[in-house]
């Protein structure tokens, strides 16, 4: 973020190069130990011993789902998504779905099933709508070479993640990567300051506000985590493209996020408004939580690669408390209306 854009069109060189294209070592699944620091709250790693997550959707496979917005009615059975996964908003998406988003194959799990039909993801994954074809590329690279991985151990999708890629060809790649940047992020994120936050506990891969009938209700918010939660618990769940989402952080955060942000010189390659440029990604509107989690993984060294080396020095010497601060502001300002080009100036 704080480098020139000289330092950005040297990357965006190195990622329509080589770098793409090169077939290195695969390296094992990462293990390791828990950073120090490591923010739970953006990481939700498992709790030994405890009970199975409950769920919004029905116990029996056959029991019908109805969601707002939409006449269209999928059981339970179908909302998980064995064969393909469905979509409430087919009508919304641009261009037509690939093979390997739709169905996957043999060892890989169609992209929409985590990443949702439209790519916006879910703050347990990867937004990857309105990426650029060349960014989306290399950071599939860089999963297969070890050379993106969590901070954390116990984030057993990633380690998925790196399985799948393993198995995907290079032409499943550039597929995924031109559907997916075709795909307008939506705007559905609100991040609310104040001082309480909803009670949350994990549900369907995530954290879920607990329901008011359950024992839920507003808890006390400590001053450095965030408390990210879908709007609607059962369309979360059901995979709902349309459904808002709502950030809660303590009181000064936005502004805070700002001023860090303004100081690393953050649109300096994001953009004036974090919108992206070229094959840098854009950080408008999506999951805090992601957001969180890619920052700390550059500044434990997690994420290498082109890309993890501009990153690095510029979150070195931030706080996992500062590393909140941006990840909210950028989540609070509104993405672009449209898809982004897929190609600037920067990149060519």
């Amino acid at each position: 973020m704080s480098r020139t854009r000289g330092a950005l069109l040297a990357v965006a060189l190195v990622v329509f190069g080589a770098s793409i294209v090169a077939q290195q070592q695969n390296a094992p699944a990462p293990t390791g130990p828990v950073p120090a620091g490591l923010p739970d709250w953006a990481y939700t790693p498992p709790v030994p011993g405890a009970p199975p997550p409950p769920s919004a959707l029905p116990a029996d496979d056959n029991a019908a789902v109805k969601i707002p917005g939409t006449d269209k009615t999928f059981t339970r059975g179908q909302l998980r998504a064995a064969k393909e996964t469905m979509d409430w908003y087919p009508e919304d998406r641009h261009g037509t779905m690939p093979n390997i988003v739709k169905f996957g194959k043999e060892g890989v799990r169609q992209c929409s099933l985590c990443h949702l039909p439209d790519g916006s993801g879910r703050p347990e994954n990867a937004p990857v709508s309105s990426l650029h074809p060349v960014y989306f590329m290399q950071q599939m690279q860089d999963f297969r070479n070890g050379l993106r991985k969590s901070a954390d151990p116990r984030k057993a999708n990633t380690n998925t993640m790196i399985g799948f890629t393993k198995a995907m060809s290079p032409e499943e790649d550039r597929a995924a990567a031109e559907f997916f940047a075709q795909q307008p992020y939506p705007r559905r994120m609100k991040v609310v300051e104040g001082k309480t936050a909803p009670k949350v506990r994990m549900q369907g891969g995530m954290h879920m506000a607990v329901p008011a009938n359950e024992g839920g209700g507003m808890e006390p918010l400590k001053a450095d985590e965030l408390v990210e939660v879908p709007d609607d618990n059962l369309r979360a769940e059901a995979r709902d493209t349309r459904m808002g989402w709502t950030a809660y952080v303590p009181p000064g955060t936005l502004n805070r996020g700002k001023q860090i942000a303004a100081k690393a010189q953050c649109a300096t390659c994001h953009g004036a408004n974090l919108e992206g440029i070229g094959p840098v990604p854009p950080l408008a509107g999506r999951s805090p939580g992601y957001t969180m989690r890619q920052l700390f993984d550059f500044k434990t060294g997690a994420r290498n690669g082109p890309w993890g080396a501009l990153m690095k020095p510029v979150v070195a010497n931030l706080s996992v408390q500062e590393l909140m601060a941006v990840s909210a502001y950028a989540a609070s300002i509104q993405p672009p209306a449209a898809t982004r080009p897929t190609t600037t100036s920067a990149a060519r």
